[in-house]
């Protein structure tokens, strides 16, 4: 490749992770539900990171809960916990970090599988902290049925939409509830 066509490339990568920030801010600003914008943030995500999975977890109760989900199995949604010392979810919530694994995600010794997910079976595995006031308020993942060697600019970017919605649910917690102290009542808003 050319060392135009390459900085043609990066230029246009760069301008797409711009598109998909004000994209996320814009739903910020509309009136919509909770569900309605982790859905659509969820969409937003798989699109820019040409993923096959994206789920949203957040924080009630001390549990992880799965409140967002591009596929989402029967009765996962809102019901599926995770405590926050299980897998590689739970480890990303606990110690506040990025985990990027490019393939066999499944045979990481912190990997918890779920009967219900199929997504537990997919080769690699992008999972971002999601922040708010800084807090640890949930984790966003996103995964690739086939190795994926995530760039640093997926991390980067998957980073910031986890500080994005944790500012989403810190608004959401003020707008709609609040008398409410923890994020476990936005959750029960999305049910």
């Amino acid at each position: 490749m050319s060392k135009v066509k390459e900085l043609e490339t990066q230029l246009d990568r760069a301008q797409q992770q711009l598109r998909l920030f004000q994209k996320i801010s814009r739903l910020m600003a509309k009136e919509l539900s909770l569900k309605q914008v982790l859905a659509a943030i969820n969409a937003l995500m798989l699109e820019f990171m040409r993923g096959d999975s994206c789920l949203l977890y957040l924080l009630d109760k001390g549990d992880l809960l799965l409140c967002s989900s591009n596929n989402p199995s029967p009765g996962t949604l809102g019901t599926l916990r995770l405590r926050i010392d299980e897998g590689l979810t739970g480890w990303v919530a606990r110690e506040r970090r990025l985990v990027a694994i490019s393939k066999e995600a499944f045979l990481d010794p912190r990997f918890k599988s779920f009967a219900e997910l199929p997504e537990d079976q997919y080769e690699a595995f992008l999972s971002a902290p999601i922040i708010a006031r800084n807090r640890v308020v949930g984790v966003i993942n996103v995964q690739h049925r086939k190795q994926h060697i995530f760039t640093g600019e997926e991390m980067e970017t998957l980073t910031t939409v986890g500080e994005q919605v944790g500012v989403l649910l810190t608004l959401a917690r003020l707008e709609g509830m609040p008398s409410q102290e923890t994020i476990g009542a936005v959750v029960s808003a999305l049910n």
